[in-house]
């Protein structure tokens, strides 16, 4: 309990890192604003991820950018939560390689569907499944590669589709010695076939 308590205490945190990570001086939301918490969000990961956590989720909210009066259009939209993520995540990840941490551990960035390719009349995009987000960092993978391309339009990929299975193999074949599960005692067969079934992507593994 007392390293728990310990792990979750900002305020052991040098003052200097709690400044690199530090987006709360920047307001988001639409109807309603609120200081950003994603650099803190960022930070309690790395202190989770040192301490031993094996799998940690941050949640970045508010990428409904429909202008529609609920939500805001894109410029304003990625003004505010496009400039705490850059921010976010660059202190996260020098934070973890100055700390030797981030060859062990794998950064997904990710949602759950993209955007429109055409902003609509108000200036604002909406809900689109045949494109998304998807960066890895740390886990060993290569950095600064781009796999694949999408269209004039960037509405649907031109080359080299990868799907969410393909997501998984990545993450699956990253954190995971495939060699040692096969002969591993107590893991579900089933389990240990649909890993291998999930083939990484090309290019990056």
């Amino acid at each position: 309990l007392g390293n728990a308590m310990d792990t979750l205490d900002l305020s052991r945190e040098d003052p200097r890192t709690l400044e690199r990570y530090e987006t709360s001086h920047i307001n988001i939301g639409h109807k309603t604003l609120r200081k950003s918490d994603l650099g803190k969000q960022m930070l309690m990961a790395r202190r989770l991820v040192e301490s031993g956590c094996g799998f940690v989720t941050v949640h970045s909210a508010g990428w409904d950018m429909h202008a529609d009066g609920n939500n805001p259009g894109v410029v304003p939209g990625f003004n505010m939560l496009g400039t705490t993520l850059d921010i976010a995540v660059s202190a996260f990840i020098g934070d973890l390689a100055e700390r030797g941490l981030l060859e062990k551990t794998l950064l997904v960035i990710t949602g759950d569907f993209g955007r429109t390719p055409k902003v609509n009349k108000k200036g604002g995009r909406d809900h689109w499944a045949r494109l998304c987000t998807l960066a890895f960092a740390g886990g060993g993978l290569p950095g600064g590669a781009v796999i694949g391309r999408a269209d004039q339009r960037n509405g649907e990929p031109a080359d080299h589709p990868v799907s969410p299975k393909d997501m998984m193999g990545t993450i699956f074949h990253t954190l995971f010695d495939m060699g040692k599960l096969r002969v591993a005692r107590g893991l579900p067969q089933q389990l240990i076939q649909q890993m291998e079934d999930m083939k990484p992507i090309s290019g990056l593994i």
